[in-house]
């Protein structure tokens, strides 16, 4: 009967902390096998999905992203997250709230959908973690945040900058989301930094670049040390997509570009920020219909983990920190 009890967390958990076992590979698939709930009272950190992918520039499929993370999710949702020595769950009230609501027949009016989502989620004093979706969804995202905390710190993971020029113009498109953010003062460029990028655009709009190659070069410690130094301890959003990883590593999404940042690097770097001031977070561009053995989905799993450690020293200074 015990047994029984435990299964299904996502809908039979009784508390909102700690991590317990269940079977990885049946039930109901939870980010995490957090509970399922749209009760936002005590909570700390709200899991939702924007399933939109009609920003895409190549390959569509990036709005199954949220179903495939949270199902490679529960893989590892049966101890506490590695290499970190102590347990986000037992930190944090998490919850899964499920997906954004909008409609995709009116594509004009699914920016606005998304702002409204995180908006009510933000107003209840949670912190979000968002699971895309192509990444024009941190667009309608960076607005809410900003409403909240002001003008962010950026913290970008991608093989593409995204601050292709849009003006006059306001375009649905995942490359100038950023173009826009930093024309609006919804993030700093000045104290914004953007990791693994490998196409070209000569205009920077004054975010720093630490390029794929600055990555192999230099090494994970020295982009640790120069992300920290640019972001100081001012708000920041946190946004990974998932191309920054090489295809090697990431087959599954819409614009792969070769010589990107290896899981493992990835890892370390994010692992390495622990004391920054994160504020809000996103995994995006997971297309798992052009994946490999759920490789690009579980790496977005352990991303998406990463940051919830790095929200939880953040949120708590007495949070132990050991890696």
């Amino acid at each position: 009967m015990e047994q029984a009890l435990n299964n299904d967390q996502a809908i039979t958990r009784g508390s909102l902390y700690g991590t317990a076992a269940e079977s990885t590979y049946s039930g109901i698939t939870s980010f995490m096998r957090r509970r399922y709930s749209r009760d936002l009272a005590g909570v700390d950190v709200v899991v939702s999905g924007v399933p939109f992918d009609t920003a895409t520039s190549n390959r569509p499929g990036a709005r199954f992203g949220p179903r495939g993370i949270r199902a490679a999710s529960v893989q590892s949702a049966w101890a506490r997250h590695w290499p970190w020595t102590f347990d986000p769950f037992d930190q944090l009230a998490v919850i899964d709230y499920g997906d954004c609501s909008f409609d995709h027949g009116q594509p004009d009016t699914v920016p606005a959908s998304i702002q409204r989502h995180a908006e009510h989620i933000l107003g209840a004093g949670c912190a979000m973690l968002t699971l895309g979706g192509d990444h024009f969804i941190t667009y309608p995202l960076l607005k809410a945040h900003a409403r909240v905390h002001g003008p962010l710190s950026l913290i970008h993971f991608d093989a593409h900058s995204d601050t292709w020029p849009d003006e006059g113009c306001q375009r649905i498109d995942h490359g100038t989301m950023f173009y826009h953010a930093a024309r609006e003062g919804l993030v700093a460029p000045e104290r914004s930094v953007q990791i693994g990028l490998r196409t070209t655009n000569d205009d920077t709009l004054g975010f720093q670049v630490l390029d794929a190659r600055q990555v192999h070069r230099r090494g994970v410690d020295a982009i640790i040390e120069a992300i920290r130094a640019r972001v100081g301890d001012h708000p920041v959003y946190l946004t990974f997509d998932i191309d920054c990883l090489d295809p090697a590593f990431a087959p599954g999404t819409g614009t792969p570009v070769c010589g990107g940042l290896s899981t493992v690097q990835a890892l370390e770097i994010l692992g390495g920020l622990r004391g920054i001031n994160l504020i809000g977070m996103d995994v995006v561009e997971v297309a798992p219909a052009y994946d490999s053995a759920e490789i690009t989905s579980l790496a977005a799993a352990a991303l998406a983990m990463e940051m919830l450690c790095l929200y939880a020293v953040a949120k708590d200074a007495r949070t132990p920190v050991d890696r």
